[in-house]
């Protein structure tokens, strides 16, 4: 066969599909093809070879064919061209004309609603403001003489207005600002709520009930051998959170029973995961090892502004939004970054079925934040934890790890090769909304929304991405107390949770809403009541499908 090197490749001047052909895969591993981002690309790439007609010469003999794939399988196929030839189908103009047209409707439909929900508030507040008049003029003609303790508002230039409502306003922005001034203000949560993990409602830190419960927990964790099914029964509703440290960790089996053996325990892994640091720390960037620290780093990167820019090899990386709660400044710390480095690089390397995994990483946070309430009183967010002794970081990173291994030894088959322990629970929940809410099934199939498309995410991280922080600690106290919380029960949490949503899933009437509103569920205000209604609904489901799988199979 001719062995011209002048001639162009022949899989590469044709941009038909051949068999045999390598074709790009996006998944985990490879980023959606941004023809931005590729220009150059597309600008380097060979066109076809064209005829002065216009039309692609082809092949007339066969010693013509011949001849033009004599080099069909040689070696050195520059991936980066043939990725250019295929961005030569997309066209720039069409992607994001589409693109934006999805964006423009899906705010359209969205400003309806508000619009929507805004007149009907409007005219609920009609009613009371005349609801009020009668009660104000009844009152001057049974009481003319009525004082009050209440300064002047501002808005009254100085004259005492019978509601908010009669105040002057002059424009349309004054009206706004004073219609918000009369809502009830909703408190400002922090991550990690005190004690019983302050509620949406603005309950006070401590009541009498929760300190009752406290001391419960403390008489339970005093004995010489706790009782753990007492343990469990107790932290079912929530975990107080001075006690909730040694709670998780009596939980998890991370500790034993026996009070006297706990000490020594706690010496021993800690030892044993620091013997783990020195032997296999070193060896990241070993060639075996470097891929798995690479895609560590990528996952918990340093998300400052100033190193984005002072590292540009970073942006040539696909890196997705910051995956281990950028909002929060507590992990934005460099010391608290290094911790989760070490952290996943040594349980990738002890657990070679499934090393590292993108998700890993959002689980380590809930125990980190737990056990370094430890030493701490403050809050968290902000807390600088360079300000923490030595061995008291050493100490929580070291539990941090071990625990979050004996949860991911509950569920190592969710990252095992091809993830089946996530496919299977993505299958049984479509099977079990399916019979739980048949309405909410039937509408995401007519819209040909896959459960695969936006569950995938809740079992890979255990709904973190959509709960806030401090609701996850909440959830995690329950799954601690269930048996096989993390593996069985979750099934149901996530049924429990998707048909919450059940108003909203059926007012989206197209695919890209549906999928816009189950990937941005608004639970930023969620607290403890919130998760609390979620998880009794989620043990109703259990106890009626559990132990009767074959309920809702069809």
């Amino acid at each position: 066969m001719s062995t011209d090197g002048n001639k162009k490749q022949f899989w590469k001047r044709n941009t038909a599909k051949v068999p045999g052909s390598i074709q790009h895969v996006y998944g985990a591993q490879h980023p959606p093809f941004d023809p931005l981002l590729h220009a150059n690309l597309i600008k380097a790439g060979n066109k076809p070879q064209t005829t002065p007609g216009g039309k692609p010469k082809k092949a007339t003999t066969f010693q013509e064919f011949e001849s033009i794939t004599s080099d069909a399988w040689d070696v050195g196929d520059d991936d980066d061209e043939l990725l250019a030839m295929a961005a030569q189908n997309l066209n720039i103009e069409v992607v994001m004309e589409t693109a934006n047209k999805v964006i423009e409707n899906h705010s359209k439909q969205q400003e309806k609603q508000r619009q929507d929900d805004a007149d009907a508030s409007e005219l609920e507040d009609r009613e009371e403001e005349a609801h009020e008049e009668e009660q104000w003029e009844e009152g001057e003609e049974s009481t003319p003489e009525v004082s009050f303790a209440c300064e002047p508002s501002p808005l009254s230039d100085g004259k005492l207005v019978k509601s908010l409502s009669e105040a002057p306003i002059g424009t349309p922005k004054d009206a706004s600002l004073h219609r918000q001034q009369s809502l009830p203000h909703r408190p400002t949560i922090p991550m990690v709520a005190r004690i019983a993990d302050q509620n949406t409602s603005g309950t006070p830190a401590m009541t009498e009930r929760e300190a009752s419960r406290l001391d419960k927990f403390k008489q339970v964790l005093a004995g010489p051998n706790t009782d753990l099914e007492e343990l469990r029964k107790l932290s079912w509703s929530g975990i107080p959170r001075h006690v909730r440290p040694i709670t998780w960790k009596l939980l998890s089996g991370y500790l034993p029973a026996n009070t006297e053996r706990r000490e020594s325990t706690l010496q021993r892994k800690r030892q044993e995961y620091f013997g783990f640091i020195e032997q296999y720390y070193d060896s990241r960037n070993d060639e075996h090892h470097q891929d798995t620290y690479r895609q560590i780093r990528i996952d918990i990167p340093r998300m400052s502004p100033e190193c984005l820019m002072l590292q540009p090899m970073v942006t040539e990386i696909h890196i997705d939004i910051p995956r281990t709660n950028p909002l929060i400044p507590l992990f934005q710390q460099a010391s608290v970054q290094e911790i989760f480095e070490r952290i996943l690089f040594i349980w990738a390397i002890r657990h070679p079925a499934s090393g590292y995994v993108q998700g890993i990483n959002d689980l380590v946070t809930p125990f980190f934040v737990v056990y370094v309430f430890e030493y701490i009183k403050e809050e968290v967010e902000n807390f600088d934890v360079s300000s923490l002794q030595e061995a008291a970081l050493r100490n929580i990173e070291a539990d941090s790890f071990w625990c979050m291994s004996k949860l991911l030894d509950g569920i190592q088959d969710n990252y095992t090769f091809a993830q089946p322990g996530i496919q299977r629970k993505v299958k049984a929940l479509e099977e079990l909304v399916s019979r739980i809410d048949e309405t909410v099934h039937i509408h995401m199939q007519q819209y040909e929304v896959e459960y695969l498309q936006f569950a995938f995410r809740w079992m890979n991280n255990l709904l973190m991405r959509e709960l806030p922080l401090r609701c996850t600690i909440r959830l995690w106290d329950t799954y601690q107390a269930e048996p096989e919380g993390f593996s069985h029960f979750h099934l149901y949490v996530c049924a429990a949770f998707l048909v919450r949503w059940r108003k909203e899933i059926l007012d989206q009437r197209d695919f890209q809403g549906l999928m816009i509103l189950l990937q941005n569920l608004p639970t930023m205000h969620w607290g403890n009541e919130e998760v609390s209604v979620l998880l009794a609904e989620a043990y109703r489901l259990k106890f009626a499908f559990a132990d009767a799988p074959n309920h809702y199979k069809r």
